[in-house]
């Protein structure tokens, strides 16, 4: 029905020659020969200096369309043959039983290997590679058909199920998030900071320019005398650590007789336009530890950072040993980096000339907390951005309940001259693993971190791959360091409640150089590592006292009761924060 014409080859090779024709034109035109850096050109012109590799990838291609075609056209009305449901945007039965949706389908998979065929076959660099396979992803997966109404059969059945009323809603929820300016990723109507989140009972005892400090109130009669003060990333609201009652860190460490003390940071406005990572680290941490000391008493303190968290939690750390200020008795690092050699597909986005950025604001800035949440997003699109796309806005669809998705939307903006300096120095240049990272004038050395360390890492992680984690083991070199690995992800493997207690976590006391050889010869734990880290933490807490009756002390009053005002507080939209 289908057969091949006489000059099929000849056809082919012609057609391939007038697009290559096509290409040159665009790519002098467009000036792509004056960046001889553009991964694109280099790609393309790579790819097309190989005439036969060209003309074959063409002719292939053809030829698996007509396949495609031909065994639509010749399969029999209600087969369930070759049916695939691995990819959930096409999920629908009516992408496999309708002919046309279903070529749609399978074009658009034939198109997505090919396209991502030219990347092996154009001679690029390994990072060259890397990165133009990851923007023809993104490309790919923005012109999905399952992204467009008219392409996609459950859109089109739902239209005609609802009378219209799919579109109506459609276009309701994209006029509230265009107002809003972001993609609602779950039934926001259902959270409310301080009522249903960031709900564990305390108060606010400290405040200054850059963070609220919260005390916790003890839920049981006596307490460990050694407190523990938590550092969350800045980049994002604290509540990750204190969701729900369920699933919050906080309640359970606080339930498990622990003084818990936690950093609130407050989003950059015109204020903090200034701040750098001196300001993160002196007004942030170490201003918190030396008030937790006053308020428990005790020379030293237990600490845990989580993400960045961790890393501006240890720069206060080694700050502190300069100082010689032994206030530290403990640290703990969740999912954080102190080796950034390979910081994951995140260095995709990584501008290796920030001192060019920072020229354009020499009197500071804000960086919009929406576009460092975007970035994230984009590392997964179709999880991330289009199946909210097609739920929302196609299909008129309100999302489910999810706390984790309504933390993510509560975006925090971050001042220019301290992002900067935190990409700069640690993403671009991975100052912090070669002992050339200097603050307040400070060499930092890792090596002079001397006390117990406690390192999570989560296994399928893409913003902290473990296997990066994994290398703070061999650059502690003289702390007393225990490595854990939990499942899921950078998010969920933290937050894995023990009243849930699922998935699993594996340990080994041997710390050989290799996390492959480290993980070969670890031991998978049953439901979630909060248990291990508690048994872990209590070793180092002290004695046992009775809970205080009230937060604070004469020096340090309650100011209000948690969570506090700073994290209450709206992230600028993007436009807001280029004005600043």
């Amino acid at each position: 029905m289908f057969s091949q014409p006489p000059k099929f080859d000849e056809f082919f090779a012609n057609l391939a020659e007038a697009n290559k024709k096509w290409l040159d034109g665009l790519t002098g035109t467009a000036n792509f020969a004056q960046n001889p850096e553009n991964s694109a050109f280099n790609a393309f012109q790579g790819f097309f200096s190989n005439t036969k590799g060209f003309l074959d990838a063409q002719n292939s291609f053809y030829q698996e369309q007509l396949q495609i075609w031909s065994q639509i056209a010749n399969k029999k009305e209600g087969s369930t043959e070759d049916k695939k449901v691995s990819d959930k945007r096409f999920s629908d039965e009516g992408w496999d039983n309708n002919p046309f949706f279903s070529y749609l389908k399978q074009s658009y998979e034939s198109f997505s290997k090919h396209l991502l065929n030219i990347v092996g076959q154009a001679g690029l660099s390994d990072e060259e590679k890397e990165k133009f396979t990851f923007f023809i992803q993104q490309y790919l997966a923005a012109i999905a058909p399952s992204n467009f109404p008219l392409t996609n059969p459950e859109v089109i059945k739902a239209f005609i199920d609802t009378k219209g009323k799919s579109f109506s809603d459609g276009m309701q929820n994209l006029l509230q998030d265009s107002q809003n300016g972001y993609m609602s990723m779950t039934d926001e109507s259902l959270y409310e900071v301080g009522v249903n989140l960031a709900a564990t009972e305390g108060s606010v005892i400290y405040r200054n320019s850059l963070v609220e400090l919260i005390q916790y109130k003890p839920t049981t009669e006596k307490v460990y005398e050694t407190p523990l003060l938590i550092v969350p990333p800045c980049i994002n609201k604290y509540y990750i650590l204190d969701l729900q009652q369920s699933n919050s860190l906080v309640k359970y460490y606080v339930d498990q007789g622990y003084t818990v003390f936690l950093v609130s940071w407050k989003s950059a406005d015109a204020a903090l336009k200034k701040y750098r990572w001196e300001e993160y680290v002196n007004i942030g941490v170490i201003d918190s530890i030396e008030t937790v000391r006053s308020i428990s008493k005790k020379d030293k303190i237990n600490v845990l950072g989580y993400c960045v968290g961790g890393a501006i939690l240890t720069t206060a750390a080694l700050l502190l040993k300069d100082r010689n200020l032994d206030y530290i008795n403990t640290m703990t690092h969740l999912t954080s980096l102190l080796d950034y050699e390979d910081p994951g597909e995140i260095k995709l986005y990584l501008n290796k000339d920030m001192e060019k950025v920072g020229q354009l604001k020499k009197d500071g800035g804000i960086m919009a907390g929406r576009i460092i949440a975007q970035t994230f997003s984009s590392l997964r699109p179709n999880d991330l951005i289009w199946n909210y796309w097609v739920n929302n806005y196609l299909l008129g669809k309100t999302p489910p309940a999810f706390d984790l998705l309504f933390w993510n939307n509560d975006a925090v903006d971050l001042p220019v001259p301290m992002h900067q300096f935190y990409i700069d120095n640690l993403y671009n240049k991975n100052k912090f693993a070669k002992g050339e990272f200097v603050v307040d004038g400070v060499k930092l050395d890792l090596s002079k971190i001397d006390y117990p360390v406690y390192l999570f890492a989560a296994q399928k992680d893409h913003i902290v791959p473990w296997n990066s984690a994994y290398k703070s083991t061999q650059l502690l070199k003289n702390a007393q360091v225990k490595f854990v690995l939990g499942a899921s992800g950078h998010t969920a493997g933290v937050v894995n409640p023990v009243v849930t207690d699922k998935r699993n976590y594996w340990v080994n006391d041997a710390l050989p150089a290799s996390e492959q050889e480290w993980f070969t010869g670890s031991t998978s734990m049953p439901g979630s590592w909060w248990k291990d880290y508690n048994a872990w933490l209590a070793q180092y807490s002290g004695k046992q006292v009775k809970a205080p009756a009230t937060a604070g002390n004469k020096d340090f009053p309650v100011i209000c009761v948690a969570p506090g005002e700073y994290v209450k507080a709206k992230g600028l939209s993007i436009v807001e924060a280029s004005l600043i």
